[in-house]
């Protein structure tokens, strides 16, 4: 079920982000943010969802970490069931094809994200899950 404050919260974010060529204030002031517009895999409704990133080679590199929850989040599965997106970097726009790392690819790209970002190895603390990565190619 949708949680109004957190839509609210993302709301300003994402028009924040969107007035401000990608920079936003707050808790993610300075923070790598993407956009990424999904459409939901049982709704049929688009979403846009703010998420911090890491960049691998041309490749944008995005963590299902929902702070460590016991699940994963609702775009976590729209992304799975329907691999196209918009992606919002900064004041570019573009489609692009989602995949899933897994293995020994899913283990390097969370190390590096979470170098970047340390409250990554934090949510992995929190949970038993292991967490998605998820990595998004331009198409």
């Amino acid at each position: 079920m949708p949680n109004p404050q957190w839509e609210d919260f993302n709301r300003k974010v994402i028009d924040e982000f969107r007035s401000n060529a990608g920079k936003v204030s707050g808790p993610y002031a300075g923070a790598p943010m993407i956009l990424v517009t999904h459409t939901g895999a049982k709704t049929g409704k688009t979403y846009t969802t703010p998420l911090v990133y890491s960049k691998d080679g041309n490749r944008y590199v995005i963590i299902a970490s929902m702070g460590g929850a016991p699940n994963n989040p609702s775009w976590y599965h729209n992304l799975k069931a329907r691999r196209e997106v918009t992606v919002e970097v900064g004041t570019e726009k573009f489609n692009a094809r989602v995949t899933e790392a897994t293995g020994a690819e899913r283990d390097r790209l969370y190390k590096q994200q979470a170098d970047q970002m340390p409250a990554f190895w934090d949510h992995q603390k929190k949970t038993k899950r292991t967490i998605p990565v998820l990595v998004l190619e331009r198409v």
